[in-house]
């Protein structure tokens, strides 16, 4: 940056507390697009509050155009412009002197810091140049804060030009940034901004440009589909208005709904406060764990919204919400609200299936080949003998040895005018070292057809691929149920030695299926 030039009646601007605070924020915990957040909502706070005097002069309100030029070409530079109403004369003894808050606290620029905070971070060089409207001068501060620091400099000198009265506009320009995004960082720029700025975008109030691409949110699909416990009533919109109120002054607004198709990493609430949003951009949606359940659960993959938040604390960097005591109050109410009887979501994210994407599946389905064809061919030759010179097995009529399970069910029904049990348990005990255990006991007077099935949680096709998940744990013990009842109705068709199937996939998981791949390992 060029020298200031001293004059006898040069202008200057009070930055006290100066040498202390801004030497270390530059270590502040910021993400990029959250330090140039602040400076959107600047613009956006400007834009808000001379709305009235900008329409005067143009006739019509202006769109706010923000305009971030990213400059990677050594030693660096971003350069962040807007057409709100400028920095006003009067405001400049707050403007520039760290955590001195607005008159107007209830607005995007509430703590003071988010120009002085971002800039350091990003560089210790730095300047404003500013041109308020229906002033006359054109503004510039230039900060270098390792002069200030070591000057111990409480007061910058503001360089002035004349410039038309009509004009009206701020540029900051950032030089030799700590932090220069580059490569993938300019995307996750571009996505979490659109994100936090969503709001402003949809009501056509601001034009973002970030490297040159104007950006624009695009709605997610929301999913259009019977109720999975009553599809005889046809299909249903799954979306739903969410508003109430915690008390002291504390209320939420907004909406919920499932996503078609649904995607793990853009699922999750976006939460907002005061139109801007603060928790839930990009791929790093709100998803506490006591309403979405694990990271690979249904809703996980579908649930999604946005919640408007007053009466809210938050960070002063803007990035999450100050909870203290009130996340849980908040939570439970919330999933009260999602799960209404009126449109229950979690239960039609719970129950829901549908055909994933095309290239999805192939890649799901490539990698799982893979994997289980590497360990067959490097376990099959040597357990193939060992099953294949074993004598058959029938199934067991005899009730199975007990065992204290994790959890059981018994179901009754007639079939045929026979009375049948089936009991189906999962057990924990690993003495037990068979993955899927049964016996078919016949009717025999008062007593009915019964079918138990056992399946063992401490087997090592279970630790390795369905522990603690209920949608895993789930698909498999469907597949052993229909094992077992697939013996069942073989035997009682008349098929000798039915058990012997079981007994050698029994085998097989154990031997072969449990182990991991080269792959994996």
């Amino acid at each position: 940056m060029n020298d200031q030039t001293s004059t006898t009646d040069a202008k200057m601007v009070s930055i006290r507390p100066g040498p202390s605070v801004l030497s270390v924020l530059r270590y502040l915990n910021y993400k990029p697009w959250f330090a140039l957040a602040e400076f959107v909502d600047n613009a956006l706070q400007s834009y808000i509050a001379n709305a009235d005097a900008l329409k005067a002069l143009h006739g019509n309100l202006p769109k706010l155009r923000v305009t971030i030029r990213l400059d990677t070409s050594p030693p660096g530079r971003i350069t962040i412009s807007d057409n709100a109403a400028g920095i006003a004369w009067a405001d400049f003894p707050r403007a520039f002197r760290p955590a001195v808050a607005p008159p107007d606290a209830e607005g995007l620029s509430e703590f003071g810091m988010g120009m002085k905070s971002a800039a350091c971070w990003f560089s210790s060089t730095w300047q404003v140049r500013t041109k308020a409207l229906r002033e006359t001068v054109e503004r510039t501060v230039r900060f270098d804060v390792a002069k200030i620091t070591r000057d111990e400099l409480e007061e910058l000198l503001i360089a002035e030009h004349p410039a038309p009265t009509d004009a009206h506009y701020t540029e900051i320009t950032i030089d030799n940034p700590h932090h220069l995004p580059v490569g993938r960082t300019v995307g996750k720029i571009k996505e979490h901004l659109t994100d936090i700025y969503r709001v402003f975008l949809r009501k056509g109030i601001l034009e973002l440009v970030v490297d040159k691409e104007v950006l624009t949110y695009e709605e997610p699909p929301i999913l259009v589909a019977p109720y999975e416990r009553k599809p005889e009533a046809g299909p249903r919109i799954w979306r739903k208005d969410i508003s109430f109120v915690l008390g002291d002054g504390q209320k939420v607004e907004g909406f919920a709904a499932l996503r078609d198709p649904g995607n793990f990493a853009r699922s999750g609430f976006a939460l907002f406060r005061r139109g801007r949003l603060i928790e839930g951009s990009g791929e790093e949606g709100y998803r506490p764990h006591f309403i979405f359940g694990s990271s690979s659960s249904y809703r996980h993959l579908r649930l999604f919204g946005e919640l408007h938040m007053t009466g809210f604390n938050i960070s002063h960097t803007k990035d999450g919400f100050r909870w203290d005591d009130d996340e849980q109050p908040f939570l439970e109410l919330l999933k009260d609200h999602l799960d209404s009887d009126d449109l229950p979501l979690l239960r039609q994210a719970d129950l829901f299936r549908a055909l994933a994407s095309k290239k999805d599946r192939k890649k799901a389905a490539e990698i799982a080949l893979g994997r289980t064809s590497e360990v067959l061919a490097q376990n099959l030759p040597s357990l193939l003998p060992s099953i294949v010179d074993v004598a058959p097995s029938e199934t067991a009529t005899d009730p199975l040895p007990k065992q204290q399970p994790l959890s059981q069910r018994e179901l009754q029904f007639t079939f045929r005018g026979q009375p049948w049990t089936v009991k189906i348990e999962l057990s924990d005990d690993p003495s037990g070292g068979d993955w899927l255990s049964m016996s078919d006991i016949a009717a025999t007077g008062k007593d009915p057809q019964t079918l138990e099935i056992r399946l063992s949680m401490a087997h090592p096709f279970m630790l390795s691929f369905a522990q603690t998940d209920p949608n895993e744990v789930e698909a498999v013990l469907r597949i052993a149920t229909a094992l077992a009842l697939g013996e069942m109705i073989a035997r009682s068709g008349g098929v000798r030695l039915a058990g012997t199937i079981r007994r050698n996939v029994n085998d097989i998981l154990r031997e072969a299926l449990s182990k991991p791949s080269v792959t994996e390992a």
